[in-house]
């Protein structure tokens, strides 16, 4: 069978699940800036947070009930549209990055970490009571 036009990998899991662990996966990333996962997972995500980022830096209503959609917890969403997006203005595309680090010691599976390129400052708290 050919494999023409089959997007995306199915990382061993159904539909359902595998979309659970896309959004729970950019939940983390979003809450912590950085996270550890294997290879495949990595570039999925990437695939998956660069949409809902765009969608963040639009931020009309629309595109804010998609990223909450798209994410876990409201407060990811919330900090995604509100801290993080405005902070990734200056790029068009290429939000995060993945960097190979290690052999898993239990199956031997690549390892990597997902960041995000820019470097995000924390904003203050006047700004953060001011929206």
């Amino acid at each position: 069978m050919h494999r023409h036009g089959y997007r995306g990998r199915k990382l061993g899991r159904q539909r359902d699940q595998r979309r659970a662990l896309l959004k729970g996966l950019a939940t983390s990333l979003v809450m912590e800036e950085s996270i550890e996962t294997t290879l495949p997972k990595a570039k999925e995500l990437v695939r998956y947070i660069e949409k809902l980022i765009t969608k963040a830096k639009k931020s009309n209503l629309a595109n804010r009930r998609a990223v909450i959609a798209g994410l876990s917890t409201q407060v990811a969403a919330v900090k995604l549209v509100d801290q993080i997006a405005p902070q990734l203005t200056g790029r068009t595309s290429g939000h995060v990055r993945v960097e190979r680090t290690r052999l898993r010691v239990g199956d031997g599976a690549q390892m990597a970490i997902v960041e995000f390129v820019d470097e995000l400052k924390p904003m203050p708290k006047a700004v953060k009571e001011a929206k």
